[in-house]
C-alpha cells in the first residue's frame, strides 16, 4: 500500500480546516515522488471531491463521526508538539511514538504514519490552538480523552513528564475542551502518589465507601473501551489501559477501605 493510498483513504473530517493543511505540507515531499507528473494522488482516488465531506468551517450541527486517520493525523500532530515542548527531541520519546504505532497498526501502516510523523516534526508554524480547537469541535469527548492519555504516554517515555511537557499537554487539554477532572485523572495515571487512586476516580480523599462504588461505576462506564469502538480495534488497545488503571484505583481504595 502506497502512502498516498493510507492518507488519501484514512481521512474524513480531518482533511480539511488547519489539520489539512499541516497534512498538506507533510506530504508534500511524498506527492513529488509519488505521482511522478500525474497530479495529486488524492485527486486521482477523488477523496477530496465527496460532497457529504464535512469541514472545519461548515460548523455542522451534529459533530461527524471521527474515523481512524482522522485520530491518528490529529495524534501525529500534537505529539509533535509534546515532543518538542522541552526544547528537545528524546529519542525515546521518538521510539515510543513508533512503537506505539506499530502496536496499534502493524508494521507498515507504523512506517507510513512514521515518515509523515517527521515531515510534520519537521514544521515550526503549527498553531497548538487551531489545531485543539478543530479536534474539540469535531471529535467526540472520548477519543479526546484517549488523545490526552496518549500524550502523557510519550511525555513520560524518557522516565519523567518535564513541566514543559506537562504545561504543554495542560494548554492542550483546555483547548480540547478537557475538563480539569478529566485532565488530572488521566494524569495521576503517568504518576506516583498517595493520592493518586482517588484523583483517578475523580473523588476527594474525604469520599465514603459508597461515594468511592458510585466513583468506581461512573469512571468504569466513561472510560470502557467501547466508548472508542467506532475508532477501530486499534484504538482500544490505549482505551483498555486506561480502563485497567480504573479497576486498579479502586481495588487499591477496597484495600485502604476494607470493603
Amino acid at each position: 500500500m502506497s502512502i498516498s493510498k493510507w492518507i488519501g483513504g484514512a481521512l474524513g473530517w480531518s482533511f480539511g480546516g488547519p489539520i489539512g493543511a499541516i497534512i498538506g505540507l507533510a506530504i508534500g515531499s511524498f506527492v513529488d515522488s509519488l505521482s511522478n507528473g500525474k497530479g495529486s494522488p488524492f485527486l486521482e482516488q477523488g477523496e477530496p471531491q465527496q460532497s457529504g465531506r464535512t469541514t472545519y468551517r461548515t460548523q455542522p450541527r451534529q459533530r461527524p463521526q471521527t474515523q481512524s486517520g482522522d485520530f491518528e493525523v490529529s495524534l501525529l500532530i500534537l505529539a509533535s508538539i509534546v515532543i518538542k515542548a522541552d526544547g528537545k527531541q528524546d529519542q525515546r520519546e521518538l521510539d515510543y511514538v513508533r512503537q506505539q504505532f506499530v502496536n496499534m497498526y502493524g508494521k507498515e501502516r507504523a512506517n507510513h504514519a512514521f515518515k509523515l510523523f517527521k515531515n510534520i516534526n519537521d514544521q515550526s508554524n503549527i498553531s497548538t490552538r487551531q489545531v485543539c480547537l478543530q479536534i474539540k469541535q469535531m471529535m467526540d469527548h472520548p477519543s479526546r480523552l484517549q488523545l490526552m492519555h496518549f500524550l502523557f504516554g510519550i511525555a513520560k517515555a524518557d522516565g519523567i513528564v518535564t513541566e514543559d511537557e506537562e504545561r504543554q499537554i495542560y494548554t492542550m487539554a483546555g483547548y480540547l475542551g478537557i475538563g480539569s477532572r478529566d485532565y488530572d485523572s488521566i494524569k495521576a495515571m503517568f504518576y506516583n502518589s498517595s493520592d493518586n487512586a482517588y484523583k483517578i476516580l475523580e473523588i476527594d480523599k474525604s469520599a465514603t465507601v459508597d461515594e468511592i462504588k458510585r466513583a468506581y461505576r461512573k469512571m468504569a462506564k466513561k472510560y470502557h473501551p467501547d466508548k472508542v469502538i467506532h475508532l477501530g480495534k486499534e484504538h482500544q488497545v490505549g482505551a483498555e489501559e486506561k480502563f485497567r488503571q480504573v479497576q486498579k484505583a479502586y481495588e487499591q481504595l477496597q484495600k485502604e477501605h476494607g470493603f
